[in-house]
């Protein structure tokens, strides 16, 4: 899984969301590191849709900007569980701090 799709997911663990909404808690959730663009997000959302994922509500205008809600489907509470699994696994693979050892140094 992509980074930006696991943040997306991830983002709506906790209920519906929009667009910006989603890009803001992203952020949060990635402590800075993933800004999403408008392009990337839609056309992820896009495609978590097409694929049962992520469900879009319909249009509506808030603040005089056109909104529209994307929530978690319990496909998608799977996928991101299931990745959030794989990924605790192999960050377990690594020693931290890894010390590196000298190449030709005796073990």
């Amino acid at each position: 899984m992509r980074e930006p799709t696991y943040f997306i997911l991830a983002a709506l663990q906790d209920g519906p969301l929009h667009g910006y909404g989603i890009i803001k808690r992203t952020l949060t959730l990635s402590e800075g590191r993933l800004t999403l663009a408008a392009g990337t997000l839609y056309g992820a959302l896009d495609r978590l849709v097409e694929t049962g994922m992520v469900t879009a509500g319909p249009h509506y205008v808030e603040g005089g900007r056109p909104r529209r809600d994307y929530d978690l489907t319990q496909a998608g509470a799977d996928a991101v569980v299931a990745e959030s699994k794989r990924l605790a696994q192999a960050a377990r693979a690594v020693r931290v701090p890894l010390v590196r050892r000298a190449a030709g140094e005796a073990q």
